[in-house]
């Protein structure tokens, strides 16, 4: 198995927790930026892996995120390892820095980047960061919290952020370098690009495709409605990446789900700003793609 090309570390992530991971048959990695559709596509292979509505364990449980060092890697492991059906593991960590293996699949879900950026605001907004930094043995926030900048301001300023894309994968450098790699990838047998406006515009049609590319039943119509916004933003409980207690409300992790919010926030100036930068950081041809 070859070496990832690349190690990413952050406060809250490594990389690097993937080396030796024992790959089985069919195992499915999904590579997504935040609030790209992370949740979402973990919900839906945990449906057509299992075949019921009715998940056996809270779904991050069921679906760990493998590099997050807020639990240690020998306990994600082994949870894993127990599992006896096909395994279905989240990572934010572009392709190039996972193990690609051949018996496995990878999907990669992309979002229009202004639409995951409002929601990637509001989030910060929802975590409880002191005790994020006691989870992954980070110093405790000190002193008062600063007023957060409207989102329009945010926005902007996030659009025009200089930074080294492989250190801030949440910028939009990092976003367009994940889906840059994965785009160049997508020809591959056991690699899949999957458009969050699809998973909007044809839950089902999407998920019958997926079942098909990685040979599973297809789904019948009480999966495909257990896979709607709606109904897991009902379950929240059981459905937000939160069993650790990082966010202040688990219903607000699944906001809106919408398509669009990010470009209504711009002006035209600044959305041709926007559109000068994505056109120096990826290739036309994906771009048409993201922005159809």
């Amino acid at each position: 198995m070859p070496e990832p090309a690349h190690r990413y570390r952050s406060d809250d992530e490594d990389s690097g927790r993937w080396a030796g991971f024992p790959f089985r048959d069919g195992d499915i990695v999904i590579s997504t930026r935040s609030k790209s559709g992370t949740t979402w596509m973990q919900m839906i292979c945990a449906l057509l892996v299992l075949g019921t509505p009715e998940l056996p364990a809270p779904l991050n449980v069921l679906s760990p995120w493998l590099d997050w060092l807020a639990e240690p890697r020998d306990v994600v492991f082994d949870r894993l390892a127990a599992q006896p059906h096909r395994r279905f593991i989240k990572t934010h960590t572009p392709l190039d820095g996972v193990p690609l293996d051949p018996r496995a699949h990878y999907v990669v879900v992309a979002r229009h980047p202004l639409d995951m950026a409002v929601s990637l605001y509001h989030q910060a907004g929802n975590l409880d960061r002191a005790r994020l930094a006691e989870l992954t043995g980070q110093p405790a926030p000190s002193g008062p919290t600063r007023e957060r900048v409207p989102v329009e301001q945010w926005l902007r300023s996030w659009v025009d952020q200089e930074v080294d894309p492989r250190a801030e994968l949440d910028s939009l450098p990092g976003v367009m370098l994940h889906l840059t790699d994965a785009w160049a990838r997508r020809h591959e047998p056991n690699v899949e690009l999957v458009h969050y406006d699809d998973l909007l515009a044809d839950l089902g049609g999407e998920m019958r495709r997926l079942a098909d590319r990685w040979e599973l039943s297809s789904p019948g119509p009480e999966l495909v409605e257990a896979a709607t916004f709606g109904r897991m933003r009902e379950r929240a409980d059981r459905l937000a990446p939160d069993t650790l207690g990082v966010l202040r409300d688990r219903r607000a992790f699944f906001r809106q789900g919408g398509s669009g919010q990010g470009r209504d926030l711009l002006d035209a100036n600044a959305q041709a700003g926007y559109e000068k930068r994505v056109a120096a950081l990826a290739p036309p041809d994906l771009l048409t793609w993201l922005h159809r």
